[in-house]
């Protein structure tokens, strides 16, 4: 296979993708937020790349959830409706696994991912809906983060384990690396080594064994904080695995204080983990000082998150950015006149779409300001309002502006469910002053539109839990400078008055909620907005450096040449047999015989 990057090279890797959401497409609903878009831009780049990649996930039935909101911000949540026969092709091919002792089927629907110059990556969307199921097997690829733990555990099980099964199902026997994208898929390590082990008990696995499989997966955690992390008690794993896995986990030291701990089950069977920034890997290390922990920030598909009129101009001015992302460092020569006419399409078709969905009509000569992220405690949604009587005296005085917000709750997020409430609050209390809009349903259709037709991106997550974002970067890939506290990767995008601005301290020094909200407010009323009324060609030269600096390396065809060079490329098959697969239908088997370890294998 001829791949994009190292044309002819026989040495391209074979790479199983596992991610528990996916964001495709906008009609495909089977993702939340960023970690789904992120796996859905990195099997675009892998297509992009001529990468012999192949993308695991669930089929999500009823989707995440669709988000209603009031009047006052109330959010009521209702099933998705799509039918995945219209958009997805299913297969022939079956996997059968055991959960709770009951034979579990499995097929696979096909999503294909088409590169930009002629390589498709494949997804396969597993799906335990058949008459042959029980009903509660049924209903495991139905819902997206929307279940009991027990729900979540089983879907894990079908996800690793079922994903391994279906792999060699359809005839993937050759896989060089096992990604698991965030913990959900660890499960893959305990299929690896039942192949691994085939014809003896799992628990007799060695050290070798284990190795052997170890140099197989590459693990990506996503998550800087203890409680994000995936845990299971003991007796429901064992439950829903069997009693010879449970002990098999068991001594693999994977379920400290009673519970499984799915990220501890990842680390101990990768040999590559990294962090998604800079800043992250640090964070990282400290939750886990027993692992080594790389890092590679994450970025977007350009092409994907590039709005229109940024496309026509880029071709235009530089014709190889879509080859080479890196190009776009030579937006730097763009006339600035030309960024702002991109620009101005870019957000009248935000406005036209806000007048659509809302009735409310936005000036386009106002400063437009955008959040749009998961409502949630750490991303601070409301750190905008903490001095409502301070912005309607910025408003006078230095210029008006508006803000467009979007994101979902978590249906059983009660305090994100009331920052929604809190900005709809503020809204009112404002509206004399300025303008405030809140748009529901945000997904990957609305994202483009808003990350490209704002003038301002605004992010304000509390210090030291944003493990990386997406959201400015796609902001900067239209010319859109970001305003934000240092975190994640706005550490390593950052600088000063040249791709946007900084809310606080720099990152490595903690910073209080007075301190800021000052400088929020500081920013906007002394530098931001002077600059956009006063100094628009100034403003221009920012938002030309944001593509020139941050569009030009934010993007998924850097980070997957990283996974590529520092990942991929170095895993290897010490002590596998043969190809390393065995059928499908012995994942996962019950041991016929106990044989106690002849070497302590981790």
């Amino acid at each position: 296979m001829e791949s994009h990057l190292g044309r002819g090279s026989s040495q391209a890797p074979s790479v199983a993708y596992f991610s528990m959401e996916f964001g495709i497409e906008p009609e495909i609903p089977t993702y939340s937020g960023g970690l789904g878009v992120l796996a859905g831009d990195t099997i675009r780049a892998a297509a992009d790349l001529g990468l012999p990649f192949v993308g695991i996930s669930l089929l999500h039935r009823k989707g995440y959830f669709r988000q209603h909101l009031d009047r006052t911000g109330n959010q009521a949540e209702s099933d998705l409706d799509w039918s995945p026969e219209e958009v997805l092709q299913s297969l022939p091919s079956r996997a059968m696994i055991t959960i709770a002792g009951r034979q579990v089927q499995i097929r696979a629907w096909r999503y294909t991912v088409r590169g930009q110059f002629g390589h498709s990556v494949p997804i396969y969307f597993l799906d335990t809906d058949f008459a042959e199921n029980s009903p509660e097997d049924r209903r495991l690829t139905d819902l997206l983060y929307r279940g009991d733990d027990y729900y979540r555990l089983c879907q894990e099980i079908v996800l690793g384990i079922g994903g391994v099964a279906m792999l060699r199902a359809l005839g993937y026997k050759q896989i060089q690396a096992y990604h698991m994208n965030e913990g959900h898929s660890a499960f893959i390590a305990v299929a690896l080594v039942a192949e691994q082990t085939w014809g003896r008990s799992l628990l007799s696995a060695s050290s070798a064994d284990v190795e052997a499989v170890r140099q197989r997966c590459v693990f990506t955690t996503h998550t800087p904080v203890s409680a994000g992390h995936d845990r299971f008690p003991v007796d429901m794993v064992r439950h829903a695995l069997g009693q010879v896995q449970t002990d098999f986990l068991l001594r693999a030291n994977c379920c400290p204080d009673g519970c499984l701990n799915m990220t501890e089950l990842a680390l101990r069977f990768s040999r590559y983990v990294n962090g998604v920034s800079m800043r992250h890997e640090k964070t990282s290390r400290t939750m886990f000082c027993d692992h080594p922990i790389d890092s590679v920030t994450n970025g977007v598909h350009a092409t994907t998150w590039t709005s229109e009129p940024f496309q026509r101009l880029y071709d235009r001015f530089i014709p190889e950015w879509r080859r080479d992302n890196l190009y776009l460092r030579y937006a730097i020569g763009i006339p600035r006149e030309e960024i702002r006419q991109a620009h101005a399409e870019a957000k009248a078709r935000l406005l036209a779409e806000i007048d659509r969905r809302t009735g409310r009509a936005l000036d386009a000569g106002i400063l437009t300001i955008g959040f749009a992220r998961r409502a949630t405690a750490y991303k601070r949604p409301d750190l905008l309002f903490h001095d409502m009587e301070r912005l309607k005296s910025i408003a006078g005085k230095a210029g008006p502006f508006q803000i467009v917000y979007g994101g979902k709750a978590h249906p059983r997020d009660e305090e994100g469910k009331n920052l929604i409430r809190r900005v709809f609050h503020a809204a009112g209390v404002l509206q004399d002053a300025l303008t405030v809009v809140y748009l529901e349903e945000y997904d990957m259709a609305l994202g483009k539109i808003l990350c490209s037709g704002v003038d301002l991106w605004l992010n304000t997550p509390q210090k030291s839990l944003e493990a990386s974002g997406t959201s400015g970067m796609k902001a900067a890939l239209n010319g859109v400078p970001s305003l934000s506290v240092v975190d994640g990767w706005w550490v390593e995008g950052h600088v000063e008055n040249i791709t946007g601005w900084a809310i606080g301290n720099n990152w490595r020094i903690e910073s209080t909620l007075e301190a800021e909200t000052e400088s929020l407010y500081d920013k906007l009323e002394n530098v931001i907005l002077p600059l956009f009324y006063k100094q628009p060609q100034e403003y221009a030269r920012i938002m030309r450096s944001a593509i020139a600096l941050n569009g030009s390396y934010f993007n998924a065809q850097r980070m997957l040449t990283q996974y590529l060079y520092n990942a991929y490329n170095r895993a290897g098959f010490p002590g596998s047999n043969g190809d390393g697969a065995m059928p499908a239908e012995a994942l996962p088997f019950e041991a016929p015989t106990y044989f106690e370890p002849t070497e302590n294998f981790i």
